[in-house]
């Protein structure tokens, strides 16, 4: 049985300062959590509902298993219909960028993207179509918001995030940076080479003035209807699709 402190705990991760303080965050959901246990992340434990307990996988010693009843995860869980299991697992520290892991790939760049379910559905459209990093603004939204980690459907483990100073970091890059941008040339008639930063903007401004300055390929994804805008989670699955194609 779970104490008030416990709950209080587990409850205060669903707020960005404390993910940030105890360097955990939240992950639920069986098929979420067998992707985490088999990648480089580091599980500090799983609580899970008795009557599923057959569900989980194997699990390494070092991760610590706690049963909880249905009420008890009603409070804990960020979902308006837990779904048997919540793991806290730790974020891991936020690497350097290394220009040399960006050569001989496209890599996507997200500028100021705010919304937590286009973030999460970025990520795995990312993974779904082999892309190992995205690179992020300070402003994005956060890749360990309980929405955005739902969103990416397991797929945060496998695709690296890194955070960056986008203006500077694309400053002192040498590979060629490509951005969204509707007065650009047709994403069907770029000439892609075999590497680039692909950036994508905020839902509602684009990208940022500063970060626009570093683009040296714009390109745009040609509208034959009468819609405003694209949606930038469906913007970032057009661009992984086209790049995939050309570069196979």
């Amino acid at each position: 049985m779970l104490s008030k402190s416990q709950i209080s705990f587990i409850k205060s991760l669903h707020q960005k300062k404390y993910r940030k303080e105890h360097g955990l965050f939240i992950v639920e959901g069986i098929k979420s959590i067998k992707e985490f246990i088999r990648s480089n992340y580091h599980i500090h434990t799983i609580f899970y509902n008795s009557e599923q307990y057959n569900l989980l996988p194997k699990l390494p010693a070092n991760i610590n298993l706690f049963e909880v009843k249905n009420a008890e995860l009603d409070k804990i869980s960020t979902l308006q219909t837990p779904q048997g299991f919540l793991a806290l697992v730790h974020i891991p520290k936020n690497k350097p960028l290394n220009e040399k892991e960006l050569k001989n790939q496209f890599t996507l760049v997200l500028d100021g993207v705010q919304d937590p379910g286009n973030m999460g559905t970025i990520i795995r459209t990312a993974d779904w179509f082999g892309f190992k990093k995205i690179i992020c603004s300070p402003d994005s939204v956060e890749v360990f918001n309980p929405k955005t980690v739902q969103a990416t459907m397991g797929s945060l483990a496998r695709v690296t995030i890194f955070e960056t100073d986008l203006p500077a970091f694309l400053a002192s890059n040498k590979i060629p940076v490509f951005g969204a941008l509707l007065d650009g040339e047709s994403i069907y008639e770029t000439q892609w080479g075999n590497e680039g930063l692909v950036i994508l903007g905020n839902e509602g401004k684009g990208i940022s003035p500063e970060v626009i300055k570093k683009i040296n390929k714009p390109v745009t994804i040609p509208r034959i209807g009468e819609a405003e805008s694209l949606n930038v989670a469906v913007s970032a699955a057009i661009f992984c699709a086209e790049l995939v194609r050309v570069r196979n």
